[in-house]
């Protein structure tokens, strides 16, 4: 209980500090209003609002309470296996007997060869390729089958050749070019032209000039006609001061400085000169190339290598090489292996054994334990406070003043009053005691705040200030 009273003066303690936080003022006074010539603002001090707000406070939280429900079981029988079912195994060994077999060691082969000192040595693959580049066909050939490499030797022809011995050429002689004498003219100093200057001419003037525009100026100080609540007394007028001008004598320019041109002739002067009449010439003479016939000696056939089957006839100009290769067979070789094979494998033989049960009493479940809730709730309280929705604001307020309440407007004002059926006293541009009690009765028929002569009351009776 103890702690829920303390969250009670909690939740209020926070409500309070909430409204503390909203009672700070706020200062609208900081610049000057926007305002006309022959406006009078007050500042004025507009207290907070504030409104009522119930909340209910929670004293105690909704809650449940739990009851366990036994669980409900039954007894029966049951057979449980004591003893598994299982196998006996009876086990039969494996029975061997003996093989003989002849395995091939090394397989029969055959392969070209050569014989060099004595011995007899494989053929590279390159010579095949050239024994094959014969028109023999080696996959064809028997096995002891030779084959001897020949060859002829390089031809030679005899041709005769004619050779440059000094090539052509031309020899150039030149012919000098011809001049002749002659006068002419030529420009010393082109044609110009010379600027000349030309003074300005002024003229005396009078002028006015403006030396302080007309401007708008707040006045404090200026005397309210309107009642305002809550005013700081601090009161300031928007005022027009005039313009002020002051009478110049001035220099102005009447025609500007300017310049003339003035045109000066060229100057030439007449002189000797040369004149080419024929340019420098070149004549051409075309010797010819010189030659002499050479005998020499060409290659007509390279040296060519062939190959012929052992005891083949070549041609006269074909040579052995001493190359000879043959198509040699090897036999197979075979070695005797004893071994033992299997003539009847191991083998097992399975015998069934039963299982074996045994009866026992069980409790079976019948339902399970369960729960029952039951729900308490939750107890609260109402609290009432007063909460702060808008702070207090010092601000400007639009007044009526001695500046703007002229005679014009008071008149205005006992016209409008008699117009409405109430008795301002004589029209005669005062605030006297009729005007305001005529002005008060208006105020309170139209149920607007009675504060004197104030702006609401000037635009129903649609008079302008």
């Amino acid at each position: 209980m103890r702690n829920l009273i303390l969250a009670l003066f909690g939740s209020l303690a926070s409500g309070f500090l909430a409204s503390a936080s909203l009672a700070e003022q706020i200062d609208n006074t900081q610049t000057l209003p926007d305002a006309k010539p022959g406006e009078c603002y007050a500042k004025v001090i507009t207290p907070p609002v504030f409104e009522t707000k119930t909340e209910e406070v929670v004293l105690q939280e909704a809650s449940e309470r739990v009851e366990a429900v036994e669980a409900e079981y039954e007894s029966t029988e049951q057979a449980v296996v004591v003893k598994e079912a299982s196998e006996l195994l009876e086990v039969t060994d494996a029975v061997f007997e003996t093989e003989t077999e002849n395995l091939e060691i090394r397989a029969a082969e055959t392969g070209w060869t050569s014989e060099l000192n004595g011995q007899r040595i494989p053929v590279d693959s390159g010579t095949l390729e050239l024994v094959a580049k014969s028109g023999i066909e080696l996959e064809k050939a028997e096995a002891g089958s030779c084959f001897v490499e020949y060859f002829t030797d390089t031809q030679y022809t005899t041709e005769t050749e004619e050779v440059l011995v000094k090539e052509a050429y031309e020899v150039i002689t030149v012919v000098p070019p011809e001049y002749e004498e002659v006068e002419e003219r030529i420009l010393i100093k082109e044609a110009s032209k010379e600027v000349v200057d030309v003074p300005a001419v002024y003229r005396t003037e009078t002028e006015s000039v403006l030396v302080e525009p007309a401007r708008s100026a707040w006045r404090e100080g200026c005397g309210i006609v309107e009642k305002v609540d809550n005013s700081t007394g601090e009161t300031m007028c928007l005022v027009t001061i005039p313009a002020r001008y002051e009478t110049l004598t001035k220099t102005v320019l009447d025609k500007p400085a300017t310049t003339e041109t003035v045109t000066v002739p060229a100057v030439y002067e007449t002189i000797m000169v040369q004149k080419l009449v024929n340019p420098a010439a070149e004549q051409r003479e075309q010797i010819p190339a010189e030659y002499t016939t050479v005998s020499k000696r060409i290659k007509s056939a390279e040296p060519t290598f062939f190959w012929l089957a052992k005891g083949t006839d070549a041609a006269d100009n074909a040579n052995p090489t001493g190359r000879e290769i043959c198509l040699t067979e090897s036999p197979a070789e075979f070695a005797t292996i004893n071994r033992e094979v299997v003539a009847s494998a191991a083998n097992v033989k399975a015998e069934a054994v039963p299982a074996t049960f045994e009866s026992v009493e069980v409790q079976r479940l019948v339902k399970p334990a369960t729960e029952r809730r039951i729900v308490i709730p939750a107890r609260t309280k109402s609290v009432v406070s007063q909460q702060q929705v808008e702070p207090s604001k010092l601000e400007w307020r639009k007044v009526l003043c001695e500046i703007n309440m002229t005679p014009k407007t008071i008149t205005a004002i006992q016209l409008a009053l008699q117009r409405e059926g109430y008795n301002p006293g004589p029209v005669d541009g005062i605030i006297g005691r009729t005007t305001m009690e005529a002005m008060e009765q208006f105020q309170v028929d139209q149920g607007i705040d009675r504060r004197g002569l104030t702006y609401e009351a000037l635009q129903l009776l649609k008079v302008e200030p």
